[in-house]
């Protein structure tokens, strides 16, 4: 798979990522309330830098969450869209995966404890480990009200952060203060979860069956104000 498309609105960030041809293409910019506008036009705009067209890749990469609702709504619905109308497949990357992913990057991390701010007093969070410079889960995406002894059961020694969840939660999830922390990876980006559909284990589904990772059930989120 040399030619992938990634796009991911499953948090406050629009982002999407080419690979074309061993050449990289991304756009991002952190704008919650307008990935809808902006989401098809960054595609386009990374597309005409490549000089390529949809129906010259291999394949799409979407985030499918757990993030804002409203926001793993549209990512997924528009990759269906553009799956649909190329007959592409679609790889699956979690927004936790693509976090953890960043800091591997960004820090050569072995390890990482991703989370994200779910409002209403509770994160999204997932611990994962890098194999061979790609983040592989060692737990499932999950919900939680933070609380010290969230992760009692994993030795965090040598764990990176990442995510929105440790910018009002760190002195409650480690009031040590044990974990290294990369306030650089607040968000996920459309160009590491590329990385991890390409080097990582994950399979392709139809656009059919793509399926957006909510976490929290949906009613909840429709609760929530302004949402």
């Amino acid at each position: 798979m040399k030619n992938l498309l990634a796009v991911d609105t499953s948090t406050e960030n629009c982002s999407v990522a080419l690979q074309w041809q061993n050449t990289f293409f991304s756009e991002a910019i952190e704008s919650p309330r307008e990935h809808s506008q902006r989401l098809l036009p960054f595609v386009e705009k990374v597309l005409q830098k490549a000089e390529a067209k949809l129906n010259q890749l291999d394949g799409l990469v979407v985030g499918v969450g757990p993030g804002s609702f409203t926001g793993v709504r549209i990512g997924v619905s528009m990759a269906q869209g553009l799956a649909f109308s190329s007959e592409l497949p679609v790889f699956p990357v979690s927004s936790l995966q693509a976090l953890a992913q960043q800091a591997v990057r960004k820090h050569g991390a072995e390890a990482v404890v991703a989370c994200i701010d779910a409002r209403m007093g509770e994160i999204y969070y997932g611990l994962y480990r890098s194999k061979n410079g790609v983040a592989e889960a060692i737990t499932e995406p999950a919900v939680a009200v933070p609380s010290a002894d969230l992760f009692s059961e994993h030795d965090l020694q040598g764990f990176y952060t990442a995510g929105t969840g440790w910018d009002n939660y760190s002195d409650v999830l480690d009031p040590d203060k044990k974990l290294k922390y990369s306030n650089d990876c607040r968000l996920p980006l459309a160009e590491d979860m590329l990385t991890v559909a390409v080097k990582g284990e994950v399979s392709a589904v139809s656009a059919e069956h793509l399926e957006p990772l909510y976490v929290r059930n949906e009613v909840t989120w429709k609760k929530l104000p302004g949402r």
